[in-house]
């Protein structure tokens, strides 16, 4: 999952929502300086993205990439996920998704003290051109993907790679709906789990 369904998934609880944006900027062991609450976050999100991985649809939209961009399935699969969510928004929040996604960002300048300083950098461009809410676009993530392309060591496996998702709309978007109710219902258990 990327940004904007962490966050989603994340529900109400700030703690929870903040430990899922900055989850994929912390690798390894929790830092000790990390909140109580925001690591329990943090946990739920790993907890998500191990559930993802082995979910029948996502790996059926995994299966969807082309073998010559198999190694970054998981990052497409992640954003045309936000995009699909960003693009019905409408069907999984009440409030529109501009208000939701400018609380994100304001829940993370409120906490910059705890951001992974490559998520304190990012940050005011991330906030400045909304990219959460960009991604209800399909080329603005094929624009996100090619950004992200200049930070790998084989840039070629991203670049373009917006036409996979054009190519099987369709396909990723069925998978995309089997896939998040039950993304939901998880991270409902893994709550009721932690309270018991």
């Amino acid at each position: 999952m990327n940004f904007l369904a962490h966050a989603w998934l994340a529900g109400d609880s700030p703690a929870d929502r903040l430990g899922g944006l900055i989850g994929d900027f912390v690798k390894g062991p929790l830092p000790a300086g990390l909140p109580a609450d925001v690591a329990e976050g943090v946990r739920l999100h790993r907890a998500i993205d191990s559930f993802a991985d082995t979910h029948p649809a996502f790996m059926a939209s995994r299966a969807r990439v082309p073998a010559t961009r198999r190694r970054v399935a998981g990052i497409l699969v992640d954003m045309f996920y936000d995009h699909f969510l960003a693009r019905h928004w409408h069907e999984f929040h009440d409030w529109p998704l501009e208000d939701f996604t400018a609380g994100a960002y304001r829940l993370m300048a409120d906490h910059g003290a705890i951001l992974p300083p490559r998520l304190a950098t990012l940050l005011p461009v991330m906030a400045g051109d909304d990219w959460f809410t960009s991604y209800r676009d399909a080329e603005s993530v094929a624009y996100a993907l090619d950004r992200m392309a200049r930070r790998l060591s084989r840039p070629h496996l991203l670049t373009g790679s917006g036409a996979v998702l054009h190519a099987d709309y369709a396909g990723f978007e069925a998978d995309f709906r089997a896939f998040l109710p039950t993304a939901s219902d998880f991270v409902e258990a893994q709550r009721a789990a932690r309270l018991s």
